[in-house]
């Protein structure tokens, strides 16, 4: 049976297993460290047994830091009807993609 997990990072939150490479929001480590990342839940895939956390459990879910990269563009337009008014404008968020290593 796998292991999931319930993990907290940048604001959000995001359902892992092991094994399983995500991509985040960009966290100040370095390539090929290891992190421990904030656990809410762990649980087997048969859900039968649930730890919960209240907010978070004591044990965290361990992860590799893969690589820094930047994410998909994202288009930021403006526009005001009669009055000939519009902007476009991009956005490209700064990611960091994780490997997740145990639960």
């Amino acid at each position: 049976m796998a292991k999931h997990a319930v993990i907290r990072t940048g604001g959000k939150q995001y359902l892992v297993r092991e094994n399983q490479t995500i991509v985040v929001d960009k966290l100040d480590q370095d390539i090929n460290s290891r992190i421990e990342l904030e656990t809410l839940c762990v649980f087997d895939e048969d859900a039968d047994s649930v730890d919960l956390g209240t907010p978070a459990l004591k044990k965290g879910v361990q992860a590799e830091v893969v690589e820094h990269g930047r994410g998909e563009k994202i288009a930021v337009r403006k526009f005001k009807a009669k009055v000939r008014y519009r902007r476009n404008t991009g956005f490209r968020a700064e990611v960091t993609k994780l490997k997740i290593l145990s639960i």
